[in-house]
């Protein structure tokens, strides 16, 4: 077994180092939504600048996201190469994968806030709306995805969700339960605990380019 001292040692190109505190690397999060919102990013993610070619990684904070094409994290937080390392999957679900990515970031990079970040019009959210009006679960991975999501989905029926808002509800339900999960895992937890990291969930608005939290703990 690798433990963790020697995935943090130089020669596996990791070098761990203090990071900034919770609130000062949100506030570069949020800071830079504003920017992407108001149509004025700072970085335009030129492969040829100097922190998309360095050797140096130590990046202070991660970002749980949805596969959909039009919310890349990197962009609508108008973030630097380097400063955000990012796990992407159908509907942000927590696979076993997810939360091995989400140790690795917590316990080798050292960050500093880990942001779980949902979105407007979520097509995996959606599709576990349907599947429950009919019914119905697919079969297969997709089917997992599914039943990862459903819990939210029903706990937005018995709060009364009218079934127009159903899916929108159910989108900031699951952020909030993804969050919740994130603490079982001890690492960040025990993070959390000492104040030197931050889990957060958000809402990424397509309408507007905007990011609104919903859930912080630490």
């Amino acid at each position: 077994m690798v433990s963790r001292r020697t995935l943090a040692t130089p020669e596996a190109g990791v070098t761990v180092c203090s990071q900034p505190g919770p609130a000062e690397v949100l506030a570069a999060l949020l800071a830079g939504n504003r920017r992407f919102a108001a149509g004025r990013p700072r970085y335009g993610h030129d492969v040829s600048s100097p922190a998309a070619r360095t050797a140096a990684h130590q990046p202070s904070a991660l970002v749980i996201g949805c596969l959909d094409s039009r919310v890349p994290p990197e962009a609508v937080l108008d973030q630097d190469f380097g400063t955000t390392v990012v796990v992407r999957t159908g509907g942000h679900v927590l696979d076993a994968a997810a939360l091995g990515s989400v140790e690795f970031a917590v316990s080798v990079f050292n960050v500093s806030v880990v942001l779980v970040l949902g979105h407007q019009y979520c097509g995996a959210v959606a599709a576990t709306v349907a599947a429950v009006d009919s019914g119905v679960r697919p079969d297969g991975a997709l089917g997992a995805l599914v039943a990862d999501i459903e819990p939210a989905v029903r706990e937005a029926v018995a709060g009364g969700a009218a079934p127009g808002d159903l899916a929108e509800v159910a989108i900031d339900g699951h952020v909030r339960r993804s969050v919740d999960r994130l603490l079982d895992l001890p690492l960040v937890r025990d993070r959390c605990a000492s104040g030197d990291l931050a889990v957060l969930g958000g809402r990424y608005q397509i309408d507007t380019g905007e990011v609104s939290l919903l859930r912080r703990i630490g």
